[in-house]
């Protein structure tokens, strides 16, 4: 079942910045897909199409059959909570403990208030901690998210995306400020969300050899468009070479 369509999307900040040039692809439910590029590609920023954190100029995304580009604040809202996301550098609160970092992923289902006061249900708290165990952090859950290592900050952040059930995760290069060994483990949980949970994630790479070790397809954009889109156990030293502009074994890819 198809779950994510990107049709013709384009995305300009100026007059002479074109970002994301006729960008068409579909994604199934269930799918582990990676988007692969150089820096400047426009990886980031489609992943921020996808979820309207930046306007679309041109085309459409049509997330489990709505379109996002037409949809009202209240309406937005809503469809994020369907959509996790994770982040380079994290995006936690420093100075709040890893539980509460955690239960911020439940703030699209609250009022205002109850986000300002804190109000969590039982069950809430409950399955933050089921996560946390999940990813074996459950041990830091009251330390501050600054006491901790980057891989265990990022797990926090995958466990933040999870608590939200949704239906799609967003990955925006998580492992680019990670050492091999939290990387592994990093891209192992990531995988066990599509094969364990059946969670569809959409991840930004720039680690080709990760890309064709974790992912069923592999999307290759160069310059704003898409140069590659195939399985990948397709994508050969021809296509890389293509992809980056340069020759594969002049790239760094561990």
């Amino acid at each position: 079942m198809t779950l994510l369509q990107v049709k013709g999307l384009g995305k300009s900040y100026n007059s002479e910045t074109q970002v994301l040039k006729n960008v068409d692809f579909e994604v199934n439910a269930g799918e582990f897909v990676s988007i692969i590029g150089p820096s400047g590609a426009g990886k980031s920023t489609l992943l921020r199409c996808i979820n309207r954190m930046v306007e679309i100029n041109e085309g459409k995304v049509i997330f489990d059959n709505a379109d996002v580009g037409s949809l009202k604040k209240k309406e937005l809202r809503k469809l994020r909570t369907n959509i996790g996301m994770v982040f380079q550098h994290y995006n936690l609160v420093p100075r709040l403990t890893v539980i509460e970092n955690v239960l911020h992923g439940r703030f699209g289902y609250k009022t205002t208030m109850q986000g300002i006061m804190g109000r969590f249900t039982e069950e809430e708290k409950e399955h933050a901690f089921m996560l946390l165990k999940k990813l074996g952090i459950e041990d830091h859950a009251y330390k501050r998210c600054d006491q901790l290592s980057g891989g265990q900050q990022q797990r926090v952040g995958i466990c933040r995306a999870l608590i939200q059930e949704p239906k799609l995760v967003l990955c925006d290069e998580p492992i680019a400020s990670l050492d091999p060994n939290s990387s592994k483990v990093i891209m192992d949980h990531l995988k066990s969300i599509t094969t364990d949970m059946g969670i569809t994630c959409l991840v930004n790479l720039h680690q080709v050899e990760v890309a064709q070790d974790y992912s069923d397809r592999i999307i290759g954009l160069r310059k704003g468009e898409i140069v590659f889109d195939g399985p990948s156990k397709l994508l050969h030293e021809d296509q890389i070479n293509h992809i980056y502009g340069t020759e594969l074994r002049e790239l760094i890819t561990v």
